[in-house]
């Protein structure tokens, strides 16, 4: 995919569980998905590619022009998330990305990828009912990057410990 990007000119982010992966530089767990950030401008082009190679809409209750997913008959989901910012960097359109947070870099299969910044794919993992999934992502960040694991994290981490004591 990335590779598919550049032959077309279009910049693109690994976000999501890939970028966790990324970011670690192998891959770590299972992903349903692969999720990108790209320019809004560029959507109609992905779109466009992506139909040719078989893919076609899937509905979600969350989709929009700035957020929805393209599947194929064999069960690969990309889920897009679409930006826009204005001449100096402020955020107008779309998935509200920080501009510093589409700064990382990382690899998958060994290919140099760019996707969220470590700092922030933490932050993103935040503010909202979690998972096991979300969980095992964060933990490895953070060890990885040293970097603080947030405090809902931790109290879930305190409560699974509590669970294995009993």
């Amino acid at each position: 995919m990335y590779s598919f990007s550049i032959q077309h000119g279009i910049e693109l982010t690994v976000d999501g569980g890939w970028g966790v992966d990324a970011l670690l530089g192998e891959q770590t767990r299972i992903h349903a998905d692969l999720d990108i950030a790209v320019q809004h401008k560029d959507s109609s082009q992905i779109r466009a590619l992506l139909e040719a190679r078989g893919y076609i809409d899937v509905y979600r209750a969350d989709s929009s022009d700035f957020n929805f997913v393209l599947g194929d008959n064999q069960g690969h989901h990309i889920d897009l998330h679409t930006y826009t910012f204005d001449a100096v960097g402020n955020h107008i359109y779309g998935i509200p990305y920080p501009l510093e947070s589409l700064t990382g870099t990382g690899s998958v299969s060994g290919h140099p990828v760019k996707c969220v910044s470590p700092e922030w794919m933490v932050k993103f993992h935040t503010g909202y009912q979690f998972d096991e999934g979300d969980y095992h992502d964060v933990k490895a960040l953070c060890q990885h990057f040293k970097i603080k694991m947030p405090l809902e994290y931790e109290e879930f981490e305190r409560g699974l410990f509590q669970q294995e004591l009993s």
